[in-house]
């Protein structure tokens, strides 16, 4: 497989036939726990128009996200996993809209395979992709790591990318160290910052073994994110 790491949230220079986009703080951090909490899917919204749009067409749709970091104003749902954690979300269908994370992933539709991840994840979505793909050496990777200059997202794609590559670079110790220590986090540990939870870094620092990858469903009307079930969790 022919792996490699871009960072930014715009088109990456050349397409590949698997893409992984990466948003760690928080938008699939926040999507993962979406699913856990009983989501049926998450549609991606490129702007507020067309998210507000989608809310008046389907009311009962959940609108959801963040503009740099902060809340939007007519959201349900702003973008903060530990928020996420306490709703009960079976059968919903939320609106995405986030800065960097939804952003990516719509540049990136003409892959094969798109798969969204945060850190939580990371090590589930890179096994199921090197087990499913890992045969075919002609495959091409792109693994995006969707903050233009955060290192929380970078260290992600670059655990993911030696998980891959079976070179085992960069711990998982290490990779949430890197998370915590970002500049893209500071802002959780300033406690005149009401807007910023620390709890939420730490949810964006735990691996999680759920048995389940999130892949962007690419010919849907509006792309979307859905759950793909990859093994049985034990009981």
């Amino acid at each position: 497989m022919h792996i490699q790491i871009y960072q930014g949230n715009t088109a990456p220079p050349t397409a590949a036939n698997i893409t992984i986009v990466i948003d760690v703080i928080r938008a699939f951090t926040v999507a993962h726990y979406a699913f856990l909490k009983g989501v049926k899917r998450i549609i991606l919204a490129k702007n507020l128009e067309q998210a507000f749009q989608l809310k008046m067409k389907n009311p009962d749709f959940l609108l959801a996200g963040e503009i740099n970091g902060f809340p939007i104003k007519g959201f349900d749902l702003d973008n903060s996993p530990y928020n996420m954690k306490a709703k009960n979300l079976t059968g919903k269908t939320l609106i995405q809209k986030t800065t960097n994370g939804v952003k990516a992933t719509l540049h990136c539709l003409s892959s094969d395979h798109v798969f969204v991840t945060g850190y939580a994840n990371a090590k589930t979505t890179a096994k199921f992709i090197k087990n499913k793909f890992a045969k075919d050496r002609e495959k091409s990777i792109n693994i995006i790591a969707s903050h233009p200059s955060g290192d929380d997202d970078l260290a992600c794609a670059e655990y993911i990318k030696s998980i891959l590559e079976d070179s085992n670079t960069i711990s998982s110790k290490k990779v949430a160290e890197r998370i915590k220590h970002s500049h893209v986090a500071e802002k959780f540990f300033d406690e005149n910052n009401s807007y910023f939870n620390r709890v939420d870094i730490e949810y964006c620092m735990i691996e999680l073994d759920t048995g389940f990858v999130m892949k962007v469903r690419k010919n849907a009307k509006i792309p979307m994110i859905e759950r793909v079930n990859v093994c049985k969790k034990k009981s």
